[in-house]
């Protein structure tokens, strides 16, 4: 039986901006077609990423740089069809924003031809000018930071980041920045507990984290390592949540009620 659609009102940035005021952590997950994308709907998840991880989870690629803007549209499109409450946000795929030009074209192409309420955008305080320019014509953006899989070569691999005193200090710096620039949501990957909880603690703005301890205002996981079905060895900051439920949905439930409690992530599936 398919999910059933909720009825409840679309989230908006005013909805993640009065959950991080009232202390209320926001559920996210990645989707890449419309029957997933109906689960994580009808099941409370706040927000649906249409992430450029669907170059390896979905393509079955090393990384995430031969994924195209038709790519992203097609999958948007297809995940947009299967919600009704919550936002859909999408990532700005490797060199498709290299100028305010191109990135106010393919991000209005997102909005207007697949549905984005957000646009996710790697980079620090290089971007705040493609920051201030789609936020300047009503683009909601979210900043990310800390690891960025689209510059896996230039940083040498996978790897944690803001580990050393300095590096903390520059990643702090850069979210500061690029809040600044008008971001409307900052998402931080693979940096130590500590550094996102200062920054959670600075911003005004929502922080989303994903391998960045719990003290975020919401996380966020690939769905496929949720279901344990994504090849390979899953990333030490995610979490099987199928395994002890019996269904997907039920899966799904687990995974945002543990968000919400503040019970995941847990000590083993954060880095310090």
């Amino acid at each position: 039986m398919s999910a059933q659609p909720s009825t409840q009102a679309r989230v908006t940035v005013n909805s993640l901006r009065d959950k991080k005021a009232a202390g209320d952590r926001i559920v996210c997950l990645t989707a890449y077609d419309a029957s997933f994308a109906s689960v994580l709907d009808a099941n409370d998840v706040d927000v649906v990423l249409v992430g450029d991880s669907l170059g390896m989870v979905i393509h079955g690629g090393d990384t995430t740089l031969p994924v195209t803007m038709d790519d992203m549209l097609y999958h948007a499109k297809a995940v947009n069809n299967g919600l009704s409450r919550a936002m859909l946000m999408v990532d700005m795929p490797f060199l498709s924003y290299t100028s305010v030009a191109m990135a106010l074209d393919n991000a209005g192409a997102l909005m207007k031809r697949a549905g984005a309420q957000m646009v996710k955008l790697e980079g620090g305080s290089d971007q705040c000018d493609i920051v201030s320019a789609l936020t300047a014509h009503g683009i909601p953006v979210c900043a990310h930071l800390g690891l960025q899989p689209q510059r896996v070569h230039k940083i040498g691999g996978y790897r944690v980041q803001g580990r050393e005193p300095s590096d903390a200090e520059h990643i702090l710096s850069e979210a500061q920045a690029l809040q600044q620039a008008g971001a409307d949501v900052m998402l931080l990957e693979c940096v130590p507990a500590a550094l996102a909880a200062k920054i959670t603690s600075e911003l005004t703005i929502p922080v989303i984290g994903i391998g960045a301890g719990n003290r975020c205002d919401g996380q966020i996981l690939v769905l496929y390592d949720v279901l344990g079905i994504s090849a390979g060895r899953i990333p030490k900051f995610s979490k099987n949540f199928l395994q002890d439920s019996g269904s997907i949905a039920d899966a799904i439930k687990a995974y945002t009620e543990a968000v919400r409690t503040g019970a995941f992530p847990a000590d083993t599936e954060t880095f310090t």
